[in-house]
């Protein structure tokens, strides 16, 4: 049996990577930016945020739109918009065109989720969502590590000007190929015909399931009177508060605290995020690997995602590390716990839904709730820092955020969502 469909994992996970080097390019350039333009702690962090404004307004929209649209039109005109407004950013001249800039960048990015989520639920069996949503997920993670390389070379060579138009051009180079390669299961040209009929049969958990079809979208008012999805939102809260702390954060923490070069500070930013991703692909595996195709439907992944959440609680001990190795093991346990439930917490999403048209709704609505306290994290974070001189609570209010994401998946998301529709 072939596995071509890896290519489609492939496209949607350096998707997401390109999404996250352009969200951290300005976090990895901050000193130089502050700097050119005499920009406060606080002013910073409200343009660490402000691409969230957008992507959390533009979220559920989009993700009613999924269906209608398509995914390919979908995720390629996202990428095309924010791949343009990041290049554009290099001809920024103060506070006000910077926040015009990624304004548009987070309106444009929150395309990738929703309509990625329809991709995986259509290209992949049930027992493999974990892993290739983890992947897909991971890009989260591997983004800003090599985004922070990236952008640190190119502002240590260049300036930071030429780093955003080169993160841009990246951007239409993978579109291209987006555009060329990419199409449903049932049109992929490419796709021998038994791999094929796998993907088809098994993409909804068992063949019976998969021969019915589909019922019609289920309205906005029904899914959010589910307290399955408000379970999965809350989770989703809580551990995207912890990774847009990192996300916007950690570069400046690591100058700050440590008086680090932009180079040094791209690379032990780097560190953690890769380690990260290796280690959330093999907790995905297994994931996958123990559970039945029954389980997964009834949505036992919740167990393991809550409990990963607990043990990878660490964020307060990050500033009483006193040695540069002990401040990246940390990290990189708090970010493997907060990257890894995100990943599981979307695939216990597809898992929990009987109806597949419902998948890029419900990817919204939780992308929607975590992402909006990944908008207030940076803002909350500048506010601590300049209030205190320091990182410390800024830390401990991620954790404490982790602990209640825990039992939200534990307690929450107990009963399948089924479809609101009757298949016709």
């Amino acid at each position: 049996m072939t596995y071509r469909r890896a290519w489609i994992a492939l496209l949607i996970f350096t998707a997401v990577i390109i999404n996250y080097m352009d969200r951290i390019a300005l976090s990895v350039a901050s000193k130089q930016i502050a700097a050119e333009f005499g920009f406060s702690p606080v002013q910073m962090g409200y343009l660490f945020s402000c691409f969230l404004w957008t992507y959390v307004i533009c979220l559920i929209p989009i993700g009613l739109l999924v269906e209608r649209v398509g995914a390919k039109r979908m995720v390629g005109g996202g990428i095309a918009i924010w791949s343009a407004a990041t290049a554009l950013t290099a001809a920024t001249t103060g506070f006000a065109s910077i926040l015009a800039a990624r304004l548009v960048m987070g309106a444009s990015e929150a395309t990738t989720f929703p309509a990625c989520g329809r991709v995986i639920r259509d290209w992949f069996p049930a027992r493999e969502r974990g892993l290739v949503t983890t992947l897909f997920n991971g890009g989260s993670s591997a983004g800003p590590a090599l985004g922070a390389l990236v952008v640190a070379a190119l502002v240590s060579a260049f300036d930071w000007r030429t780093a955003f138009v080169a993160l841009g051009l990246v951007g239409f180079v993978w579109l291209a190929f987006w555009m060329k390669f990419y199409a449903e299961p049932e049109k992929a040209n490419w796709l021998p015909d038994a791999e094929r009929s796998k993907v088809i049969s098994e993409r909804n958990g068992d063949a019976k399931a998969s021969a019915s079809a589909d019922p019609a979208p289920s309205s906005l008012g029904y899914l959010l009177s589910q307290r399955s999805v408000w379970g999965l939102v809350l989770t989703q809260a809580c551990l995207v508060y912890t990774a847009y702390l990192f996300l916007t954060w950690l570069p400046t923490y690591l100058q700050s605290t440590r008086e680090l070069s932009t180079m040094n500070t791209g690379y032990l930013t780097a560190i953690p995020y890769m380690v990260t991703m290796v280690l959330s692909l093999i907790i995905a595996r297994l994931s996958d690997r123990a559970l039945s195709a029954e389980s997964i439907r009834s949505g036992q992944r919740r167990e393991q995602d809550s409990r990963r959440q607990q043990r990878h609680r660490g964020n307060e001990n990050a500033p009483l590390a006193g040695e540069l190795w002990q401040l990246l093991v940390v990290l990189t346990i708090v970010l493997t716990g907060s990257t890894t439930g995100a990943g599981l917490n979307f695939t216990l999403a597809s898992d929990l839904l009987r109806n597949p048209r419902d998948v890029s709704r419900v990817i919204a609505i939780t992308a929607f709730g975590g992402n909006f306290f990944g908008l207030i994290a940076p803002i909350i974070t500048g506010y601590v820092v300049a209030g205190t001189g320091g990182y410390t609570w800024a830390f401990r209010i991620a954790a404490a955020l982790l602990v209640c994401g825990a039992l939200a998946t534990l307690l929450m998301t107990r009963k399948p969502i089924e479809p609101q529709n009757a298949a016709t």
